[in-house]
């Protein structure tokens, strides 16, 4: 896969992870696009250890749960260390 569709990949696993995560996060598009990303690779490396599961085509349904799942803990991650700093 290549590296704009890796990064249209973590923008749209972004968007669907924050769609589907209730409560607000922060951020814009570029958040979105990053915390996509980061998403898409943690998912990538969870689902090649333990499931075999890589991001390998960009029109595969396996690359786009691996990095909507990744997406959302990566998301949950970063909206508990964000609620956390606010509280303070």
């Amino acid at each position: 896969m290549g590296f704009i569709a890796f990064l249209i990949l973590g923008l749209i696993a972004g968007a669907i992870a924050k769609a589907i995560l209730p409560g607000r996060q922060g951020g814009g598009w570029i958040a979105t696009l990053v915390l996509g990303v980061i998403g898409a690779l943690l998912g990538g490396w969870i689902g090649g250890a333990i499931f075999g599961v890589e991001l390998e085509e960009f029109f595969s349904i396996q690359t786009w749960l691996v990095a909507i799942i990744g997406s959302i803990i990566v998301l949950a991650i970063y909206g508990f260390v964000t609620r956390k700093s606010s509280r303070a």
